[in-house]
């Protein structure tokens, strides 16, 4: 009895491992999901492979490799894969796609023949393979239309399971164009998840205030490519983690620059980020650049018209003045020297108008009031004038009629 149970117990186990590496198989966690063997219609030399966790828990690439059975081509995978998730490789350099930053850089080719292609765990496991080493089972090398998989959960083995992209170019770090329809929704529907998360731990985290732009130099002397820079202030009293915030340029040739992981600007600090850092060109005529945190908050803005050559753009108090002395770094001049200048001439010219003016009405008041003396001194002349003649006729009338007076009483007493 006990040996017949002994042998159920061996039949049981080794039914049981014969079950799990067949699940294993058909449903490997990470599978080579779309190559782009023929290269891009940039060069044939951009070739790009891309990987694809479908399993539900992030998986450490550390010490996995991505191989060709004939040894030609190894890989070396490392990083971690998120569930659900893309990793794209790309030959040589970062500029195979250049909207899409690659996860790693490899060197080493694929034949337009075919290729045998398997991922290899760290401790030497077959994880996943394609044997195309007799032709690729997909693909357009005249369209540049890419070779993708159909559905992750089945072989790579099977040709039936790969299918040239519907789009030209591909689908690198995006769900495949011919993916299985229930396949695809469940992809969907975990990128809306994963995005609706991000969102919502985006609205629950708070930014601190106080970061702020405080200087630029648009129009340097020396080559804008190279001379240009934007520095930022921290106005607290503590130091602030800038991972994930971002600057925006939103005129002309835009671009924006996200700070990298592990980002600090220090308390009462300035941080100054050139343009070969940036990326980001302000130009001469107009500009206008946004602060934004890593939830999309805009915080602080600046803008400026026509930049004078050699002259930054200082933020004093709540007003923003060219200057001819640039402070990277430091704070900024309390006052330029062209307002200065253009003030004190200002003032110097308004003064000497003042005094002319005042110069002109005292030399006016002393006329008139001496032109006033005058008159007055003429019109009493002439009041006397004509005084002393009434006063001479008045006179004359009493002495002439006391004459006439004394002439009649003499006729009377001749009589």
């Amino acid at each position: 009895m006990q040996k017949i149970f002994c042998r159920f117990l061996l039949c049981f186990f080794v039914f049981f491992l014969l079950v799990s590496a067949s699940v294993k198989a058909e449903s490997p966690s990470v599978v080579i999901n779309e190559i782009a063997w023929m290269g891009t219609e940039n060069s044939a030399n951009d070739e790009w492979i891309e990987l694809f966790n479908n399993s539900e828990k992030s998986i450490n690439l550390e010490g996995w490799s991505l191989v060709s059975a004939d040894g030609k081509l190894k890989i070396n995978l490392s990083g971690k894969i998120q569930a659900n998730s893309f990793l794209l490789l790309e030959r040589t350099d970062n500029t195979t796609l250049p909207e899409i930053k690659a996860d790693i850089i490899y060197k080493g080719s694929l034949s337009n023949k075919g290729k045998h292609l398997k991922i290899i765990s760290s401790s030497g496991k077959l994880i996943d393979e394609v044997n195309c080493s007799s032709g690729w089972f997909a693909g357009d090398n005249k369209t540049k239309q890419t070779m993708e998989r159909i559905n992750p959960l089945i072989s790579g083995n099977n040709p039936s399971n790969w299918q040239t992209s519907k789009i030209p170019g591909g689908t690198p770090k995006a769900k495949n164009s011919n993916l299985s329809k229930s396949y695809s929704q469940k992809i969907t529907s975990d990128e809306n998840s994963r995005t609706q998360l991000k969102e919502k731990e985006n609205k629950l985290l708070t930014y601190p205030k106080g970061i702020v732009f405080s200087e630029i130099l648009p129009s340097p002397k020396g080559p804008d490519s190279e001379n240009e820079w934007i520095e930022i202030y921290n106005s607290n009293n503590f130091d602030v983690n800038l991972s994930g915030w971002k600057i925006k340029d939103t005129i002309g040739k835009t671009t924006t620059y996200t700070f990298p992981p592990n980002s600090k600007i220090l308390a009462k600090q300035y941080l100054v980020l050139k343009r070969p850092e940036t990326k980001i060109t302000l130009n001469n005529s107009g500009d206008k650049l946004l602060l934004l945190t890593p939830s999309g908050e805009v915080v602080d803005s600046i803008a400026f018209e026509k930049a004078p050559c050699g002259e930054s753009f200082n933020k004093i108090t709540n007003q923003w003045i060219w200057s001819k002395t640039p402070t990277p770094g430091k704070a900024n001049k309390i006052v330029s020297e062209k307002k200065l200048s253009v003030n004190t001439s200002f003032l110097k010219q308004e003064k000497k108008q003042n005094n002319k003016t005042q110069i002109k009405e005292g030399s006016t008041a002393k006329i008139s009031d001496k032109g006033t003396f005058l008159r007055n001194t003429t019109q009493g002349n002439k009041f006397l004038g004509i005084l002393g003649i009434a006063f001479g006729i008045a006179i004359f009338s009493g002495i002439a009629i006391l004459f006439l007076k004394r002439i009649l009483s003499q006729a009377q007493i001749q009589k």
